[in-house]
Order: C-alpha cells, then structure tokens, then sequence
C-alpha cells in the first residue's frame, strides 16, 4: 500500500492572513509542519501543495517537494485531489498546513485505519481539557458512534448537555483527513452540501453524501495555529519542547 502525505497550503487565509509564514522559532510554520511530517517516517511521498510562490519558494528552499496548485480551490481536499491525480498513490494524508507540531503516533492509527477495507475516510479527534475550548467556534466538535465512526461536526457544542446529572464529554476533530484516492477523487465531484456550507466544515460533505468517516483517537495535544494568538501559543509550545529535550523534526 503506498501512503503519501499532502499539506495544503493556502497563502491569504482568511481568519490569519499569512500565518504559514509565520516563525515560531527560525522557521516558518509550514516549514515546521513539512519536516515533522517528513521525520514521521511513514510516507512513501511528502509534499506541500500550494497557490503560493512564496511558499512553493519557501519549501523548496528548505529542501522539500513543493507542487504548485493550476485551479483556485475552496478547499484544502480539493487543492490536493488536484495534485494527486497523475500520483500514483492507495491512501493520501491530508496533513493541516497550520498544524506544525503533528506527531508521528496519531499519523500511524490514522494509517491502520485503512487495515479496515471498508475504510474509505478516516480523521482524528481527541478529547477536549479545556472546557473553555468547547464553546469556541474556532473549535470543530464531534460526536461518533459506538464504533468511532462520526455522526456530525458542528462548530456549536455538541451533545448538548442537558441532563448535568450525567457527565458529558467532548471530541475536538483534528484536521489531519486520510482519504482513499478513489474517494478524495469522488469528493471533488460532489457540489457543497447544506450542511457544509452552513458550518463551513467541509467534512461534512462526506456525511451528507452517506459515506462513513472513522474517527481515531489521540491524546497528543500540539498547537494549531488558526489566529494571531495562537502563533505565541505555538512558540511557547516549541519552546517548551527544546527545553525538555525534543528537537523539533526528531522524536515525533
């Protein structure tokens, strides 16, 4: 099975402009998030896909594969399936470009996933520790079933925590998708669904059309960086990293 990762990555994001390039020590995030990726060990193929002179330069510059994307795209799913269509590839890694501190552990479950055939879309969700976090669109809950298959993404809180007599508890979804190509390839057919428009959760369009997303659990916790403040988050994090012996791209 040949397994490859993408990290799409889009220049002017709209919520952070920018924030790809951002340091967090003498590196750029997507810098960070491309050789973490690359010291996981697990692909056969690492690259970042990218509307972005500047960060097709940026990667290619550091040494990494960087592919140009030719079409505007919505989403990072899109932006992907674009570049893997001439790949040759059984399962593809949509690897967050803003995600700089992805460890290899969560990456492998998500891998073992597809041990499964019936498998065709799989993603990651940890449990929040920050309750405050649970109230924070910026913020993607979900809720799956007894198997870990998700039930639905929302921005909202979800369950809805009606009865305080019983605990509830809540899964942020990571955005680290693991696709089969055939699938990936399927989604970019699919218009934008209700549901997905409305949350702006583009998984949600996998639901919406009856396909199955098995969800793996992790317990790491890295930073991801989605707005201005998450950038001192992240170089606390990296800092505190170094501190304790971890050098960033090693022991992933």
């Amino acid at each position: 099975m040949k397994i490859i990762a993408l990290i799409p990555a889009r220049y002017a994001a709209t919520r952070f402009p920018f924030k790809l390039m951002q340091k967090i020590g003498n590196m750029s995030v997507i810098v960070h998030t491309y050789l973490n990726t690359v010291a996981t060990g697990l692909f056969d193929e690492v690259a970042v896909v990218t509307d972005s002179e500047i960060i097709f330069e940026e990667i290619t510059k550091a040494g990494g594969k960087a592919i140009m994307s030719k079409q505007v795209h919505e989403s990072g799913s899109d932006r992907i399936a674009e570049a893997i269509l001439d790949m040759e590839a059984d399962v593809v890694i949509n690897v967050q470009g803003d995600e700089p501190f992805i460890d290899a552990l969560s990456l492998k479950k998500l891998i073992e996933a597809f041990n499964d055939k019936q498998v065709s879309v799989a993603s990651v969700m940890k449990k929040f520790t920050n309750e405050a976090n649970v109230s924070d669109v910026n913020y993607v809950k979900v809720v799956g079933d007894k198997n870990n298959n998700a039930l639905f993404f929302s921005r909202s809180p979800i369950p809805y925590h009606r009865d305080k007599s019983l605990d509830a508890v809540y899964f942020e979804h990571i955005g680290v998708y693991a696709f089969r190509k055939e699938m990936l390839l399927q989604f970019t057919k699919w218009e934008m669904t209700p549901l997905e428009s409305i949350e702006k959760i583009e998984c949600l369009r996998y639901l919406e059309n009856g396909v199955t997303i098995k969800m793996v659990l992790t317990e790491h916790t890295g930073v991801k960086i989605d707005v201005p403040e998450d950038l001192a988050k992240a170089q606390a994090y990296y800092d505190q990293q170094n501190k304790n012996g971890f050098t960033s791209h090693q022991n992933q």
